[in-house]
């Protein structure tokens, strides 16, 4: 991003992520007796850990009641800052993709705040694309946006690819899936294929490149702000508060 790049810190995918599947552990080979002492011995940890994450989700809460976002910390101030397609009202990016599971991960916590958001503020997200199959789901969000079913499914598809396993970046994949979702398969694969959802992958691989987006979710605020050292997903809407306030107070006053 012109000027400032934010650290990763949190959850985020990267453009050296690579996703693998779980492998199985070697314990599958061990004795029962082995095996029952390690299940008694994880209930155990597990028991302990709950216990301990609980407190410190308590603290956590607490500290972060007390103490404000900072600049240079929670987020930074880009040195150029870009211009807003918004015009009088505050605009909010999410820079994410379906295939990051982190944004999946966030994605709820982004709903619950949409439901909320100020009447003065616009959001849009803007799709990165780190890894190849990355770039036919960039396309599928264009499409369901100009169909209109952005909103409604975007949710769904996360579901549909971090937690059921459908690979939705395979084009005939993603038609009957959005079949399956009550639309029509035919007017999905004509706007997955236009020329205008083409043009708007293209736009979006230049606003990452512009911004130099190395880590999702991340998120700007009205041209200026970006988030960065967020400790999780949790503490992006407080965030996103603070420096809508902000960029609100810097706004000319009509």
């Amino acid at each position: 991003m012109p000027g400032t790049r934010a650290a990763r810190v949190g959850p985020m995918c990267t453009p050296n992520d690579k996703s693998k599947p779980m492998e199985n552990s070697d314990m599958h080979h061990a004795s029962p007796l082995m095996r029952r002492l390690a299940a008694l011995s994880a209930f155990r940890l597990t028991a302990f850990f709950l216990v301990a994450a609980l407190c410190g989700s308590f603290s956590l809460y607490a500290t972060a009641q007390m103490a404000a976002p900072a600049e240079g910390k929670e987020y930074l101030r880009l040195k150029n800052p870009q211009p807003v397609e918004t015009g009088k009202n505050i605009e909010v990016i999410e820079f994410f993709s379906y295939g990051c599971p982190h944004c999946g991960e966030f994605e709820p916590v982004l709903q619950n705040w949409l439901k909320t958001k100020p009447a003065d503020v616009q959001f849009r997200r803007i799709p990165v694309m780190f890894q190849e199959r990355w770039v036919p789901l960039a396309r599928m969000y264009y499409t369901l946006e100009a169909l209109g079913e952005e909103a409604r499914l975007s949710p769904e598809v996360f579901v549909a690819i971090h937690s059921k396993g459908q690979p939705l970046w395979e084009d005939k994949k993603f038609f009957d899936w959005a079949a399956s979702q009550g639309l029509d398969r035919k007017k999905v694969e004509d706007m997955y294929n236009s020329f205008a959802i083409g043009g708007k992958v293209n736009r979006a691989k230049m606003a990452a490149q512009a911004y130099q987006i190395q880590s999702v979710p991340l998120v700007i605020v009205d041209g200026k702000y970006i988030s960065n050292r967020v400790p999780s997903h949790a503490a992006i809407p407080p965030l996103i508060d603070t420096l809508v306030a902000k960029a609100r107070a810097e706004r000319p006053k009509s």
